[in-house]
């Protein structure tokens, strides 16, 4: 990414304000490149305390000029923020949208001319810069300004290009998937409690370990049922364990979670084009 080029960032709500950190941390963004907008004039002192870039209500006026436009609001208010500011925006800028259920096509009718539209998809953990970020370009949108986008998002960790037909998978999967594993690291903390250990220690052995396990799938490559394996030891305890887990059915169950979870999320797509 290029330090000339200027960001403005619609909503700059958690989410928002997760990527304009992001896009500071790298040093590759000045503050002065960036303006951002807010609902509301109490929020003013809080961006200004902890991002220092220009704050405004006007999303127009933040918008033009713009190089990339970032589209951080909530899927309910997107078509208010289109149609607001589609007199504005003209196909040399990029927008983004990090909105749920919100598609490329939702945007682009929106929007007067060929406009360069990108589809984000993060989950929460790129508030503390280890996101997974999914992306899909729209029709509109060149190689160099998919290479641009996916350049923001691995500021706030790791990114890979999808079809934009599988963002309901991806819904379920990676940005609902961290509520699943939550409740994974949660049961195993309360099975470390009863079994004796301090809530603290336990929770702690838990969160560690799952952190353990992704990076051992991530940095070696291996299948997880090979890493699996290698922990399985014959006639050990953790087959034992194994053996409760697929009694109760966990495999399935997460199976199940991720694909109805899916099923949600095209619902709201549908919901959301239809408004």
């Amino acid at each position: 990414m290029s330090a000339s080029r200027r960001y403005a960032v619609i909503g700059l709500g958690t989410l928002g304000e997760a990527l304009v950190a992001g896009l500071l941390k790298t040093g590759e963004v000045q503050k002065a490149d960036v303006v951002g907008t807010v609902a509301h004039e109490s929020s003013f002192a809080r961006v200004k305390e902890k991002l220092g870039v220009t704050v405004t209500r006007d999303n127009r006026e933040a918008v033009k000029g713009a190089d990339v436009v970032l589209l951080a609001v909530k899927p309910n208010n997107m078509d208010t923020v289109l149609k607001e500011i589609a007199g504005v925006i003209t196909p040399k800028q990029l927008v983004i949208t990090v909105a749920a259920s919100v598609t490329t096509a939702y945007v682009h009718a929106r929007l007067t001319g060929p406009i360069p539209v990108v589809r984000a998809m993060p989950n929460t953990p790129a508030l503390i810069n280890a996101g997974m970020t999914a992306l899909a370009g729209g029709p509109h949108a060149s190689k160099e300004q998919l290479a641009q986008a996916e350049a923001i998002f691995q500021c706030l960790g790791k990114t890979v290009f999808v079809d934009e037909a599988l963002m309901d998978a991806v819904t379920a999967l990676s940005a609902s998937g961290p509520a699943y594993l939550y409740v994974v690291i949660e049961s195993l903390a309360e099975a470390g409690v009863k079994l004796g250990l301090p809530r603290t220690t336990s929770t702690l052995l838990a969160a560690q370990t799952m952190l353990g396990a992704a990076r051992m799938v991530l940095e070696s490559g291996s299948h997880p049922a090979l890493l699996k394996d290698t922990v399985t030891t014959p006639a050990g305890c953790t087959v034992d364990g194994l053996l409760e887990l697929e009694d109760g059915g966990l495999r399935v169950t997460l199976i199940k979670a991720v694909v109805r979870a899916a099923g949600r999320a095209g619902e709201l797509v549908a919901a959301t084009s239809r408004g």
